[in-house]
Parts: C-alpha cells; structure tokens; sequence
C-alpha cells in the first residue's frame, strides 16, 4: 500500500504565506487624487497628473467627506451636491470590469470647495473693489479743487489711485481668463446642451418657493427622468438691495430651498445634481435702479443639461 507523505510547513513561512494571501486580496483597493473636470449623470471625470482621465462612479454607498485640521485629522460627511467641477479631490476605491472607479470615499478640503464656488461665482468681489477705488478717485479729484496748496500732494494720490484702479483691472483681465480657462477644463456650459429651464422668482428678502412656480419645478423634474446620464444645475441671485453679507446667504437659502423641493417632491437623486450655486448678485439681468429690476435680479435658474457627448452633438 503506498505510503500519504506528509507535509510540515514551518509556523513563520505560514505567516508569510497568509500575509502574501491578504494582500493580494486587498490589492484592487486604489486611491485616486485629482480635479474634477465634469459630472455626467452618477458618474463624474477626474483630470489626474499620473493617469490622465478617470470615470468615477458614485453610488449611493460613497461617502463624501469634507476633511479639515493641519494633518486631515477631522472629517465631516457631505452631500454629494458639492463634488462640482474645478474641485481637487481624493478618491478611494476599486476599478469594475469597465475600468471605471467605483468610489467608496471621496474627500476634499473646505478651502478647495470655496475656491470652486467662488469660480462659479464669477468677478462680483473684485469689480465690487474697482468701483470702490473709482468712488476714492472722484472724492481725491474734490478735494484738489478746495486747496491749490494741497494740489500737488492730491495728485500723487490720485496717481496712487490710478495705479491702484489699474491693478485692478489687470486683476479683472486675469480672473476673467482664468474663468474661462477653467470652464473650458472643468466641463461648464460649453460642454452640455441644455434641454429644459424653469426660472424661480421670490420677493424682496424671501427664501420660500411661492405656490405658483411648483408645477412648473414638477414638470421639469418629470422631464429630466425622460433624458439620458442628466445633471440638474440649480443657481440662486439676488438683488443689490443691501449689504453683500445678506445677498449671498439669500442666493444660498433660495437655491439650497429649490433643490431640497427638486429632490424631496421631483424624486431627483443627488447624484444627479451639481452644489447648488450661491452667485449673489453677480450676473444681474436688470438694472437694480428700479424695483421692477429688483424683482427679476431675486431668482433661481434650474436648468436640465446633457453632456454633448452623450447627445453626439
């Protein structure tokens, strides 16, 4: 009868063995850094530096973080509404048979989520700053006028002011090239078709959805579930009534208050949806002089959009 040999592993190369086994089963774990180029439905383009471009998918599994503290040390759980183009983020998960990268976390600093809202948000703060120095310049020009002895030191200030207007100038020049750069990179407009618009309207200092624009917000979400891999853009304005301070937070609370009513009453998944955009009074479409002007400044624009890729236009 033939002899069972049998085999004695020694205890540290089982160790060994069963280490190499973990990590080869740990090995498809993958953690992706890069900027946000473009959002398409549930998925999302990265622009890496190592690996050019990479198709995230988010799930309803994926945890949105936004990291804070010198060593990343404290975290807070985010909406997905934030993940919006123009933002820097770190993506942790595994590749599916489509070479996509289904993400499991994705987080981001709160420093880089301002920064790609302040590039929705467009050149309000700096020509804000402009007219400001103007303003200075035509008082310095009055009091040159009062005291022919003060004349020759009020002309080196207004010298002083005109660099100063000219500085920022040059400040406007490059913010509007870099915005233009950036919604060529990150998938803006440019990139979509915009296949449905409902525009909102709200009184002087008012953040509640008025019964009368509802259905309309209705239909339009109805609408959205008819088209292919959409993305639902939700931008709050409001009037130069006041200071800055009110205006942006009531942009904020209008266009937060539309997508909670898109999401809660329209069933449209986050997922589906770009940070509602908080743009102040930036991109007014009347004069503020009147309060008919007012009235059409105090708004949300949703619109439907569809990557032209996707529509092979």
């Amino acid at each position: 009868m033939a002899q069972i040999m049998k085999v004695r592993i020694p205890f540290g190369a089982g160790l060994l063995l069963a280490g190499i086994l973990l990590l080869g089963g740990v090995a498809s774990a993958q953690n992706v850094k890069g900027i946000i180029n473009g959002r398409t439905g549930a998925t999302m383009s990265l622009q890496t530096q190592d690996s050019g471009n990479v198709v995230v998918v988010l799930t309803d599994n994926t945890q949105v973080e936004e990291v804070e503290g010198l060593f990343r040390s404290r975290s807070k759980q985010m909406n997905m509404t934030a993940l919006i183009p123009g933002l820097p983020v770190s993506v942790s998960g595994s590749y599916n048979a489509q070479n996509q990268l289904v993400a499991d976390t994705v987080k981001f600093k709160g420093s880089d989520l301002q920064h790609a809202e302040d590039i929705q948000a467009g050149l309000a703060p700096t020509e804000q700053a402009v007219q400001a120095n103007k303003q200075q310049i035509q008082q310095n020009t009055q009091q040159i006028q009062q005291s022919e002895q003060q004349l020759q030191a009020q002309r080196q200030a207004l010298a002083q002011q005109e660099a100063q207007l000219q500085a920022e100038q040059q400040k406007i020049a490059a913010n509007k090239a870099a915005i233009a750069a950036d919604n060529k990179r990150f998938g803006e407009l440019a990139d979509y078709n915009i296949l449905g618009e409902v525009t909102v309207y709200f009184g002087n200092g008012q953040v509640a959805i008025e019964a009368q624009y509802k259905p309309q917000l209705l239909q339009l979400a109805q609408k959205a579930t008819t088209i292919t891999a959409y993305v639902i853009q939700v931008k709050g304005y409001a009037s130069a009534v006041g200071s800055a301070a009110l205006n942006q937070r009531l942009s904020t609370e209008r266009a937060t208050n539309v997508l909670e009513f898109l999401e809660q009453q329209g069933n449209i998944p986050l997922t589906n949806v770009l940070a509602p955009g908080a743009m102040g009074t930036s991109r007014q479409v009347a004069p503020d002089s009147t309060a008919e002007g007012q009235a059409e400044n105090r708004r949300v624009v949703v619109r439907i959009l569809q990557n032209k890729g996707i529509a092979g236009t």
